[in-house]
């Protein structure tokens, strides 16, 4: 059973979604995956490196109230549990709830301080502030991209635009991690994403 989301993120469900969604569809697929409502392509091109569909899932509210569609893509021959390799890696994330700015990175830093010792923090406090003031207010139906190439940094991208980039392999781990590390927001929708579920999620 997925932890609950309150145990993690600031007071209200909204804000729950606020520091996790991150999507975009980055190239034409010549084929597509669909999980409620929301396609997700086969594979993307992220400059010279290209990465393959690993595993998608829905983050529910308290069990029951959808918040976002996620998708993890890798490079061929990379399994999940290898995703936090410095290898290119791209995290999307569809919205279903109107999300304001702001809390995105009250929440990603609310739930990095639980998760990362004083020391490792501290190592990425620049970055993630720098970091957090690249996001913006979404609606339903937009969407983030979460992408890392190994010594280019990791970019935000908000419905195709490129928002900045952040240097550091370690940076990249971290925020990732927030979704596929030992401690994720969910672990249910982590182990989809990294394709090891027991049981898949419906994608209709």
């Amino acid at each position: 059973m997925s932890r609950p989301l309150r145990h993690s993120l600031p007071f209200s469900w909204y804000r729950v979604g606020s520091a996790l969604l991150l999507v975009v569809f980055l190239s034409t697929p010549l084929s597509a995956a669909e999980i409620r409502g929301v396609r997700f392509a086969d594979n993307l091109s992220l400059g010279q490196d290209e990465v393959f569909l690993q595993g998608m899932g829905v983050l529910r509210w308290m069990g029951l109230v959808k918040v976002y569609a996620g998708a993890l893509y890798l490079p061929a021959g990379v399994m999940g549990p290898d995703w936090a390799d410095d290898v290119a890696k791209c995290l999307e994330l569809a919205y279903f709830r109107k999300i304001e700015a702001a809390d995105f990175g009250t929440a990603s830093d609310k739930l990095l301080r639980q998760t990362l010792d004083e020391k490792a923090y501290q190592q990425l406090a620049a970055r993630l502030e720098s970091f957090y003031r690249l996001f913006r207010d979404v609606q339903p139906g937009d969407h983030y991209t979460l992408i890392y190439r190994p010594e280019q940094g990791t970019e935000l991208r908000y419905n195709g635009e490129l928002l900045g980039r952040i240097a550091g392999e370690d940076f990249a781990r971290a925020y990732f991690g927030l979704w596929l590390g030992e401690k994720p927001i969910d672990k249910r929708f982590r182990d989809r994403l990294l394709g090891v579920a027991g049981n898949r999620e419906s994608t209709s």
